[in-house]
């Protein structure tokens, strides 16, 4: 069995309002095309399918990943190229893709895109620690409906050392968000914020 790398990016998507939604995606490429498999519902794979494009940004910012599963979603964008879209402005990468197949599925459909348009607008530094340690709970964040509380605990604990020996003002702002999503579920899920 072939294994697919997972990239993990920030997708613009277009809203029926023509705002953009913004939304952390892991992407894999296949043959020359970019493969998005949302889980459903979802925001974003609505939008794929009603407008059949999307632009996927590459950011070393990493609050916009953990701003994105928090509720802050107002990240400055601009007109894309190709299609009609928003790319982030702080993507250092994008690509503009145009829907060219889909894959149903009543959990997470499997879309594919062709790269219509491509742009390198700064150069990719690495991420540190601390940015790897953000993205892993992000995706921690995107999954708390699924995972039991001791293991998200578990591995926030361990992700926190990176953290707090090589974060940045940004990555210190996005991990408290993060954590701050973490234990409101906590606080839901014990009923503690229950009226």
């Amino acid at each position: 069995m072939t294994r697919e790398m997972i990239h993990e990016t920030v997708i613009t998507t277009l809203n029926p309002d023509s705002t953009a939604h913004i939304a952390p995606f892991g992407v894999r490429e296949r043959d020359g095309h970019i493969i998005v498999a949302p889980f459903r519902p979802s925001a974003s794979l609505d939008n794929m399918l009603r407008a059949r494009c999307a632009v996927i940004n590459f950011t070393d910012d990493v609050r916009i990943f953990a701003g994105a599963l928090t509720g802050r979603c107002d990240w400055p964008v601009f007109p894309a190229t190709r299609i009609t879209g928003h790319v982030l402005a702080a993507a250092l990468a994008h690509c503009e893709l145009e829907l060219i197949a889909i894959r149903d599925d009543d959990t997470r459909p499997e879309l594919t895109f062709r790269v219509a348009h491509e742009v390198t607008h700064r150069p990719f530094r690495g991420f540190n620690r601390a940015q790897a340690a953000v993205l892993e709970a992000a995706v921690l964040v995107s999954r708390l409906h699924m995972l039991p509380p001791e293991k998200i605990a578990a591995e926030t604990e361990y992700l926190k050392i990176a953290v707090e020996k090589t974060a940045g003002e940004r990555e210190w702002q996005a991990w408290t968000w993060l954590m701050e999503r973490i234990e409101n579920h906590n606080a839901e899920l014990r009923g503690d914020n229950l009226a």
